[in-house]
């Protein structure tokens, strides 16, 4: 069944954090709803329609930046207060604006996820669940990695309240009291929970910051996964879901909100299986979503609110008029007052706009005058994608972007994306400087560009620093600087297990260090590992590398640390980083290597397809010019035979994939002359000499030969 949705915006508030928009229950059925809305200028503004104007109900005064908003009440009663959470303070209020409830949370982090109950309120900050009733201690539980987003079960078949926890470790938490009672994981990095039937029940829909959706049932004990999404699309993280019947057959529909601003409707078929039926994209962030009916009664609507504030509707409403060329557009009464207002909105605005240019300069220009920097907002995102091995860098800013000039000490490459329309230019750099640059580039951005995404892969064993100098469209002209870190196994990604029957190589650390000093050098080393020290004496992280698909295992304590992996440059990594990061604290270190041969040639056939794939690929794209030039000179390309015609028909997707994947072929040459160097290395043999031959083995490349060079020299 197809969807026809059409868009009107209603306000536009402050910028918005993830999950800051309800709707209130409706009074009737299909009757209008009240929208609360709450902004980073600690606004909580609740508004509803009337002859299609946006009504203030209440408006709260500025105070501390506003990051969770939930609705609650007495259980079986409409669920109509509204509380919202900022710094470690959740305040209520009730449907007119009057505030009943101040409780301080005495949390040392700010409250960044929060669910409402009854007399129950659930809250988290960064690593500490705490669960209050009546606004008294109930639990507390420390998780082991950070907190992105809490839900609490209730049913007839759950004897107590479940409180759930999403945490960046890729695993839902699922807690009894205080006390941990099993954990699921999931594929992604969770983002959010939502309850898949609002009534109650145990089933729970989770989203990913890699764009994955799931729906899990949870037991008393165990818990199954019902359905996944997966984002073959590579769309966006996923920032908010509901669930609301917009189709009207019955069956409530899946609504999502993504990172890129792409909305989406899911349906079910009779499999109960989801299937995309609806999807608008918008240019910002979707950070809340909500089915309802607000604009007008009876007709269903998806709400959205965007990172920069705006409320906007996809309704079901018919649009008034449709004209075709030449054709006059008849208005109603309504819609030319609309108009109207509009009109004298926007006379009275440019008026204000220029009366405030001419009192700045006469400001600036005064002998007093004293610089004030305009402050703003950045959303910003660093993310591995596992699919392609390289880095998202997701900026948005509440403001139009200017440019942004890239700066980086190690070498990258940036990667092409469809959706960047920026014009990005290159400057010279002089690397070999001392703290010389690797890589400078900006980006000049097209009018009204709020949001840019970039690409970038770096090299594993060579780390730094990234840094993002954003300046938008704003006087005085200002910039604001972000920082990313690019760490020496950068292309490495958390997973839950790893194969143990692969030929590992081993590396031992033995010194006077803590537990604490370790796990900060593990930090250092590997992307995804929480900064807070892990609880208890001991800990074990596993990793796999997203380019060439190799792991590695992590177990270390108080004073000893093991390190396995089948891949021997990975092992050279980590030594050669860790014994520098001691030698800076004085620590001495008793380093020992347990090699396995065989892992060399394992690693040699795990890159095999990839370098296959990557030589072939280059060689087609150098035949094309040829073919192309034999074709025009002959008039036809019958003559030749069916593999060339074929290279002159796909000619433009090669050429895409191979502008897509620049120095991928470098990069697959540099892990194997590595893994070469490294593997004679921890045998006390340097064979940099030796490097040329095995550079030309490669350029006439056989996977035979190759292992036969490795195991003669």
């Amino acid at each position: 069944m197809e969807i026809h949705l059409n868009r009107v915006d209603y306000i536009q508030v402050g910028v918005t954090s993830q999950k800051t928009m309800r709707l209130l229950p409706a009074v009737g059925k299909k009757a209008t709803q009240k929208v609360a809305v709450a902004d980073h200028d600690g606004v909580l503004t609740c508004f509803g329609m009337k002859k299609g104007e946006a009504v203030p109900v209440f408006k709260t005064l500025p105070g501390q930046k506003i990051t969770r908003l939930d609705l609650g009440g007495a259980a079986g009663t409409p669920q109509e207060k509204i509380f919202v959470c900022s710094a470690s303070q959740v305040r209520g209020f009730t449907k007119k604006g009057k505030q009943f409830l101040t409780f301080e949370a005495n949390l040392t982090e700010s409250i960044n996820a929060m669910h409402v109950s009854g007399a129950d309120l659930f809250v988290c900050a960064s690593y500490i669940y705490n669960h209050y009733c009546d606004c008294k201690d109930q639990h507390y539980y420390l998780s082991g990695d950070k907190i992105n987003d809490i839900t609490c079960l209730s049913s007839e078949n759950l004897t107590r309240f479940v409180p759930i926890l999403a945490c960046q470790d890729r695993v839902l938490r699922v807690l009894r009291g205080s006390e941990l009672a099993y954990d699921v994981e999931v594929p992604g990095p969770p983002s959010l929970l939502e309850l898949y039937n609002k009534d109650g029940g145990e089933e729970i829909l989770y989203g990913t910051t890699d764009g994955k959706i799931g729906l899990v049932h949870i037991g008393e004990s165990s818990a199954s996964t019902k359905w996944e999404i997966d984002n073959d699309k590579k769309k966006g993280g996923i920032l908010c879901i509901d669930t609301y019947d917009i189709v009207d057959d019955g069956v409530n529909d899946l609504l999502v909100g993504r990172d890129d601003g792409t909305v989406e409707v899911y349906g079910f078929d009779s499999a109960s299986e989801p299937t995309l039926r609806f999807e608008h994209v918008l240019s910002e962030s979707i950070t809340s979503i909500q089915g309802g009916c607000v604009g007008k009664e009876s007709y269903d609507e998806i709400l959205t609110t965007t990172y920069t504030g705006w409320v906007t509707g996809l309704t079901t409403e018919p649009q008034k008029a449709e004209a075709g060329p030449g054709d006059e557009i008849k208005m109603s009464k309504e819609v030319q007052s609309k108009v109207e207002a509009l009109r004298s909105e926007l006379e009275q605005l440019q008026v204000k706009v220029l009366q405030g240019r001419e009192q700045y300069q006469q400001t600036s220009q005064s002998s007093t005058a004293v610089s004030a920097v305009p402050v703003f907002s950045i959303n910003d995102k660093f993310t591995l994608c596992q699919d392609d091995a390289s880095y998202t860098l997701m900026l948005e800013v509440q403001t139009a972007i200017d440019n942004l000039l890239l700066q980086s000490d190690v070498p990258i490459d940036l990667l092409d994306v469809d959706k960047n329309s920026a014009v990005v230019s290159f400057s010279e750099c002089d690397s070999e400087q001392p703290n010389g640059n690797f890589l400078l580039a900006t980006y000049r951005c097209q009018a009204n560009t709020t949001r840019l995404e970039l690409k970038v892969r770096s090299i594993e064993g060579q780390y730094g620093t990234l840094q993002a100098y954003i300046t938008p469209r704003l006087q005085p002209k200002t910039c604001q600087v972000r920082q990313y870190q690019i760490k020496p196994l950068s292309l490495h990604q958390r997973t839950h297990s790893i194969d143990q029957e692969r030929p590992m190589n081993r590396l031992s650390l033995v010194g006077q260090f803590s537990f604490a000093e370790i796990h900060s050098w593990v930090v250092f080393c590997l992307p995804e590992v929480p900064e807070k020290t892990p609880a208890g004496e001991s800990i074990a992280f596993y990793f796999h590398n997203t380019f060439l698909g190799t792991q590695l295992e992590a177990t270390y304590c108080k004073g000893e640390g093991h390190f396995k992996s089948d891949n021997i440059s990975t092992i050279s990594i980590l030594s050669d980083v860790l014994s520098k990061e001691a030698t800076k604290r004085k620590i001495n270190l008793n380093v020992s290597y347990d090699i396995n041969d065989d892992s060399v040639s394992h690693t040699l056939k795990m890159i095999h397809p990839k370098l296959e794939y990557q030589l072939m690929l280059a060689r087609k794209v150098q035949l094309i010019d040829a073919l192309k030039e034999l074709q025009v000179h002959e008039g036809t390309a019958d003559f030749l035979i069916p593999e060339y015609r074929n290279i002159l028909d796909e000619s433009n997707n090669l050429l895409v994939e191979y502008k897509k994947q620049p120095a991928h072929l470098e990069r697959l040459y540099g892990m194997i002359t590595d893994l070469f160097i490294d593997k004679f290395k921890f045998k006390g043999q340097n064979v940099k000499t030796k490097v040329s031959s095995l550079l030309e083995i490669l350029d006439n490349y056989d996977l035979n030969s190759l292992l036969d060079f490795f195991n003669e020299a």
